[in-house]
C-alpha cells in the first residue's frame, strides 16, 4: 500500500526546511523508487514541489502524459534516440561534453524548438559531468552562443552527503560554487542545484536555487537511521497474509535446503510472497514479520513465491491473517531501513527492488487515491 498523503506531507516538511528561497524538485525515477512515479509526482506537486526529475528519457516521456506543463529534468546519460525522446517530451537534459552539445543543437533544430540544458560539473562523484571547471565554463559560452540551446541550469551531485561526519561534501561545495556563479553570469536566470535529500537535510549552504529530493519524499531516511527523527513519514507498506498453517514437530524442516529445522514443536505460517516480489533471499532466517501485531521471525529459505514465519506452538492466528513486512501493526513497526540493515544495503534498494508483481494500492489518508 502506498499513502500518497504521506508523500505530500513529506514534501511540505522538506519545503519548510529549504524555505521560499529554493524550489523543491521531486525525484521520481525508477518508478518513484518503487512507489509509483505518476501518483508520487502528483502528491509531491500538491506538497510544494514545483519540478520533477528522472534518470531516463522513457520516464520523462511517461510523466509528460500526466503533467503537460511541469518542468521535468532527465539527469542521466542519453543515446541519440533517447535524447530525441526527451526533447520531444519537452524535458530538460544534462550536458557536459561539447560533442553532445552539438547533438542537442542538431536535434533541437530538427524539432523546431530550443533544447534546455543543465551543465553538470563532476565535483567529486566521479561519474557523469565535466571534471575541469574551465571546460565547463567554455561549454557554457558555446551554449550561450547557440540560439537553439538554453542554459536552464548548472548542477553537481554529492558523493558523501549521507555520511554526516564526512568532510568531502564541503570540498565539493567549495569546488562547485564558483563554477555555478561563472555559468550563471554566462546564462543569466539559470537554476543552480546540487542538494539531494541528505544534503537538503544536512547543509543549508547546498540548497542554492533548487533541491532535488528523492528518498526523503517517500518518507525514508537518507542517513539510513529512522525517518521519524527527521519528521518523515514512510509512504509504503509491504503487506502479505498467512495463506496456510504448517505444524512442524521437533526435527522436521521447511523450505529449500532444510535451512530451518524445528528445535521444538511449532507452527509455521506460510506467506505467499518471496524474492519474485522483491523480498531479498538474503533475509532468510534474518528478518521479522508482524503477524497480528507481534514480531515473528522469518525462518527458512525465502523462495521465489513463498516464505515462512515461526508462529510458535499455539498461534492465535489462522489463514487470512494479515502479515506486515514493512509498515505498522499493533503498535510495532518494521521499516525499510531495518530491512536494509539486515542485508547490508540501503533503503532505496529495498523499495526499488519490489517487482511489478506486487500490486500497488494507493490511498490518500485512508481514502482511495
Amino acid at each position: 500500500m502506498i499513502d500518497a498523503g504521506a508523500v505530500e506531507r513529506n514534501c511540505r516538511v522538506l519545503k519548510e526546511r529549504v524555505g521560499e528561497g529554493a524550489e523543491l524538485c521531486a525525484v521520481v525515477k525508477a518508478n518513484g523508487y518503487g512507489h509509483g512515479a505518476a501518483v508520487s509526482a502528483a502528491a509531491a506537486l500538491r506538497g510544494g514541489a514545483s519540478r520533477l526529475a528522472v534518470a531516463a528519457a522513457s520516464e520523462a516521456e511517461e510523466l509528460r502524459l500526466h503533467f503537460p506543463e511541469t518542468p521535468i529534468l532527465v539527469m542521466g546519460a542519453l543515446t541519440e534516440d533517447e535524447l530525441r525522446t526527451a526533447l520531444v517530451a519537452r524535458a530538460d537534459v544534462a550536458l557536459w561534453r561539447d560533442g553532445y552539445r552539438q547533438l542537442c543543437s542538431q536535434l533541437a533544430a530538427e524539432l523546431g524548438r530550443r533544447a534546455r540544458v543543465h551543465l553538470k560539473l563532476d565535483s567529486g562523484m566521479g561519474r557523469l559531468g565535466e571534471r575541469d571547471p574551465s571546460r565547463l565554463t567554455e561549454l557554457a559560452r558555446a551554449c550561450a552562443a547557440d540560439d537553439r540551446l538554453e542554459i536552464a541550469g548548472v548542477w553537481t551531485h554529492f558523493a558523501t552527503a549521507d555520511e554526516e561526519d564526512d568532510a568531502f561534501m564541503g570540498a565539493q561545495l567549495a569546488d562547485f560554487a564558483p563554477v555555478a556563479e561563472a555559468v550563471r553570469e554566462i546564462g543569466p536566470g539559470c537554476t543552480v542545484h546540487a542538494a539531494n535529500s541528505a544534503a537538503t537535510l544536512r547543509e543549508p549552504r547546498s540548497h542554492f536555487d533548487l533541491v532535488r529530493c528523492g528518498v526523503a519524499i517517500y518518507g525514508m531516511d537518507p542517513f539510513q537511521q529512522d525517518p521519524a527523527r527527521l519528521e518523515l513519514e514512510p509512504a509504503l507498506e509491504l503487506r502479505s497474509y498467512v495463506a496456510d498453517l504448517k505444524p512442524r514437530a521437533a526435527g522436521e524442516s521447511a523450505g529449500y535446503g532444510r535451512r530451518f529445522v524445528a528445535r521444538d514443536d511449532t507452527v509455521l505460517g506460510v506467506l505467499p510472497i518471496g524474492y519474485g516480489d522483491g523480498v531479498r533471499r538474503a533475509l532468510s532466517d534474518n528478518a521479522d514479520v508482524l503477524v497480528a501485531g507481534r514480531r515473528r521471525p522469518l525462518v527458512g529459505t525465502i523462495s521465489m513465491d513463498n516464505l515462512t514465519v515461526d508462529l510458535g506452538a499455539r498461534p492465535e492466528v489462522g489463514p487470512g491473517t494479515p502479515a506486515v513486512l514493512i509498515g505498522v501493526d499493533g503498535g510495532d513497526r518494521l521499516t525499510a531501513e531495518e530491512m536494509a540493515r539486515r542485508v547490508g544495503t540501503i533503503n532505496y534498494e529495498i523499495t526499488c527492488g519490489l517487482t511489478p508483481r506486487v500490486p500497488r494500492v494507493y490511498h490518500r489518508d485512508g481514502e482511495p487515491a
